[in-house]
């Protein structure tokens, strides 16, 4: 991994811990409470982002092996997947979130550096872009979404790193 992507591999991984944190602090009221996105109660929000390392962690498998996997079976079955998952506990939605965090680290660690130029889609219908872009979009997926729990993080507590970012919009 090249120093760009191990700055943004680090990147996740400090911003994984400071959702981590206040994941695991939520009660069981807590997470069954209205999330900052409409119809999403935390819990909500937290199998979002637990699914997204799966995802992610899917896509970079494929390149591992050659294959074309997608990050998801189907939108429907992602969809389906955070409804299901919204109904858990508190302690088992941190479980969920902090396991599927540390696959999608390891499984980025090993890639081979010229497995981040492979082109790859999060969704069957989505966009395709390399591989190492899946690092800044985890990124994002992690700092966003902790701001949309709606749990007291916000934009004043990013980074340096991260409000320095030049996004676009996928």
């Amino acid at each position: 991994m090249d120093a760009v992507l191990r700055e943004l591999s680090d990147q996740i991984d400090q911003a994984t811990q400071r959702l981590l944190d206040a994941a695991r602090v939520l009660t069981d009221p807590d997470v069954r409470a209205p999330s900052l996105l409409p119809g999403w109660t935390r819990a909500h929000v937290l199998t979002h982002v637990a699914q997204n390392a799966d995802g992610m962690r899917n896509v970079l498998a494929g390149v591992r092996t050659g294959q074309d996997r997608p990050a998801y079976a189907s939108a429907g079955a992602r969809e389906d997947g955070i409804e299901q998952g919204a109904g858990k506990p508190a302690r088992e939605l941190a479980t969920d979130l902090a396991g599927s965090a540390m696959a999608l680290r390891t499984v980025a660690r090993q890639l081979p550096d010229e497995g981040w130029r492979v082109p790859v889609r999060m969704l069957d219908e989505g966009a395709v872009f390399p591989a190492a872009e899946l690092l800044t979009r985890r990124l994002v997926e992690v700092e966003l979404h902790h701001c949309d729990l709606g749990a007291g993080y916000g934009p004043a507590g990013w980074p340096p790193f991260f409000t320095a970012l030049e996004l676009t919009e996928p």
